[in-house]
């Protein structure tokens, strides 16, 4: 992979899981200024938001955790405890910094997940599904995570929503899960700029049954 400054433009890009661990290893201790303020990143507060209203609730997993911008946003409205689970040691290690989680996964969701509880009444994730990072797959990982009932908000980019089947994946789990609520969802704010800035990604809404 490419030692260039990282950027959503070579997040996007990246091929295999080793490309991610190196990426976010490179960009960890910067990303929240380098991304998430300048490209004003708001999905983190919209899905936690979300959670909160459809009645989520702790113990509550934060699925690609990052750096902590979900916890964060979750923490502000008073959801806990939440624990985080992310590819990246380094993403996770800024996180810890923020003094917000109970419990700390590095764990790759596309595979099998042993070692995080599987009690969970929530479970979330901005920033995962999305190019170059995790396809439909890995909600297959993570609904043994869950308790019955358990509240699921995810947050898909909406054109890697299209180029993976993730409309086939959630039909195929019909069943499994309470049929899902989709709805588009802003991405960046009014301040962000750039080639991304209007992108838009899907919530998706559904209980685990």
């Amino acid at each position: 992979m490419s030692k260039k400054k990282p950027s959503l433009e070579s997040a996007y890009s990246l091929k295999t899981v080793q490309d991610n661990r190196e990426l976010y290893a490179a960009w960890a201790e910067n990303y929240d200024q380098d991304f998430a303020s300048e490209m004003d990143y708001i999905l983190p507060d919209r899905v936690a938001q979300i959670l909160l209203d459809v009645g989520g609730k702790g113990p509550i997993l934060d699925v690609g955790a990052g750096t902590g911008l979900v916890g964060h946003a979750l923490a502000k409205l008073g959801v806990k405890p939440i624990d985080a689970m992310d590819l990246s040691s380094a993403m996770l290690d800024m996180a810890k910094k923020k003094g917000i989680y109970r419990n700390f996964f590095a764990a790759d969701i596309t595979q099998p997940i042993e070692a995080v509880g599987k009690n969970y009444q929530g479970i979330i994730s901005c920033g995962t599904f999305t190019h170059g990072h995790v396809g439909p797959g890995g909600i297959d990982h993570l609904l043994p995570l869950a308790r019955t009932g358990a509240y699921f908000v995810l947050a898909i980019n909406k054109t890697h929503w299209a180029e993976k089947g993730f409309s086939e994946k959630f039909e195929a789990l019909a069943g499994s899960i309470s049929r899902p609520v989709m709805r588009d969802i802003e991405i960046y704010g009014k301040n962000s700029k750039g080639n991304h800035s209007k992108d838009l990604g899907i919530s998706v809404i559904f209980q685990k049954l």
